[in-house]
């Protein structure tokens, strides 16, 4: 990663100037053959247009390709959440218990496989998406094989913790009854992690290629297919919790064979999937590497609102606590389903243009995609702070959680405008191959600023609940700042030339 300067302290990537400093890089490999061309790229390039003019077309151009990218992401992690939400849904018509127990196996020991799998997965998205934009098109194929064996390998020990989850569950304060319960339902969860193993590589090296929607309508068909199968293994067959996160399990399996499927059929994918290979056995250590990293950059963002959620539960008044910060993140998490969307699509468009040798137009898509999110998530923001009386009565009848919701509206909103920006730069940073730079500020900002601020406030200065999400806003904050300013000093130029060597590297 190269952030360098001119010595007045101007960025050396002027995107849309008459002269600038640097010619076009053409990117030389044994499996580049010849220059990739990018219309956006000449676009950026053409000195006969005005500045208006090439501005208006490049905003055109890069506008169209985003939203092809971003729409169709959007639907497919709205459609998964929603299918484990019905999941929990139909729990919860079983009994209190089997609510509980659904939630917890949901909440707490599926969403950490999931993040630790769809972060491994992210370094797919940065070598495929480079891969592709350099022509580089049998490479695909190869890294897809290379992530699915690493991700199988890394399911091993998380099937593990599934098979041992009743005594851990107990170890941490659950009661007995709840941590069997839980556990029942977290066993029939061991098939989805290795259905995570398979789907996020395939989801990345589509997405890699702006295969996305494929992915979306796929998604749409087996949740209708879910709802059923679960409604008949609850309701018909009587199989209880079991039944309910098997059938959850069986879903995941049946969008990785279609998707598979989809790949093996299309002529669209004809030059990225070759069949499999030997190859894919090689340079696992450097791929390993990036996996990891992309795994505890992700995982990293994701346990900071848990432990927050946990911080909560310590509370004078922790029902109150718990329940407003419960409303508002899931408020939180599903306008953040935007903005993940769009990261996405940023780790596509800039992958693919360092790929290609493009970096006048990877600086101009991390500006067009980071207004666009910015703009929509303020929008957001707006409109719940105009909601703020009523929008709890949408998760909850009691006057006092809606008085506290209210109370928490304004910093949600501010949440809500910060993520418009923060997950559409780590999507830059996958794109990069930042992983590992992200992830040690992910551990500044959220576990030496933003915990312990949070607990500053809502234990010293008795602020509660308030003072745990002004720790939240706080270790975002910095993070976002930091992001914004690495990426916008970025010497796009010499980035190109870094991840053409970074990608040699781990080709193997």
């Amino acid at each position: 990663m190269d952030h360098s300067s001119t010595e007045d302290g101007e960025l050396t990537h002027p995107i849309l100037s008459k002269h600038p400093d640097h010619p076009p890089v053409v990117v030389a490999s044994p499996l580049l053959t010849e220059a990739v061309s990018s219309e956006l790229e000449e676009i950026l390039s053409d000195t006969s247009l005005t500045h208006f003019h090439r501005l208006r077309k490049a905003t055109a151009l890069e506008l169209y390709s985003l939203f092809r990218l971003a729409g169709p992401a959007i639907i497919v992690y709205v459609l998964n959440n929603v299918m484990s939400m019905s999941t929990q849904i139909f729990c919860g018509h079983l009994g209190n218990l089997q609510l509980a127990a659904s939630s917890l196996g949901n909440n707490g020991v599926q969403l950490f496989a999931y993040g630790v799998m769809l972060g491994m997965g992210s370094a797919v998205e940065t070598l495929c998406g480079q891969a592709f934009g350099a022509n580089q098109y049998g490479m695909l194929g190869v890294y897809l094989q290379r992530a699915t064996i690493l991700l199988m390998v890394a399911a091993i020990p998380l099937m593990i913790l599934y098979i041992f989850s009743n005594p851990l569950l107990i170890l941490i304060g659950q009661s007995k009854e709840i941590a069997a319960s839980a556990a029942l339902f977290i066993y029939g969860l061991i098939p989805q992690i290795f259905a995570y193993a398979a789907n996020f590589p395939i989801q990345k090296f589509l997405q890699a290629q702006s295969i996305v929607n494929p992915s979306a309508y796929i998604a749409a068909a087996m949740l209708v297919v879910h709802i059923l199968l679960t409604w008949v293994a609850l309701y018909v067959w009587g199989w209880g919790l079991l039944g309910a996160s098997l059938v959850l399990s069986f879903t995941w399996w049946a969008i990785v064979v279609a998707q598979f499927v989809y790949i093996l059929k299309s002529e669209r994918t004809r030059e990225t999937w070759t069949g499999f290979s030997m190859q894919a056995f090689s340079g696992l250590w450097g791929f390993f590497k990036l996996s990891l990293s992309s795994a505890v950059m992700l995982c990293l963002e994701t346990w900071y609102f848990q432990i927050l959620i946990l911080i909560a539960g310590l509370l004078d008044n922790p029902e109150i606590a718990l329940d407003s910060l419960a409303v508002c993140s899931t408020i939180l998490g599903w306008v953040l389903m935007i903005s993940i969307g769009f990261n996405a699509a940023a780790s596509v468009r800039v992958s693919n243009e360092l790929g290609a040798g493009h970096p006048k137009s990877a600086a101009f898509s991390v500006i067009v995609v980071t207004l666009c999110s910015f703009v929509i998530s303020l929008i957001c923001a707006v409109i719940l702070l105009a909601l703020r009386h009523v929008i709890s009565y949408a998760f909850t009848e009691g006057q006092t959680v809606a008085d506290a919701v209210s109370e928490l509206t304004p910093l949600l909103a501010l949440s809500i405008t910060l993520n418009g920006v923060q997950p559409v730069l780590s999507g830059v940073a996958v794109g990069c191959g930042w992983q590992t730079f992200v992830a040690y500020v992910n551990v500044g900002c959220y576990y030496v600023v933003g915990v312990p601020l949070g607990c500053l406030l809502a234990f010293k200065f008795n602020l509660g609940a308030k003072g745990i999400w002004l720790g939240l806003v706080g270790g975002v904050t910095m993070q976002t700042c930091i992001l914004l300013f690495v990426t916008f000093r970025t010497n796009w130029q010499k980035e190109v030339i870094l991840k053409t060597k970074m990608e040699i590297e781990i080709r193997g």
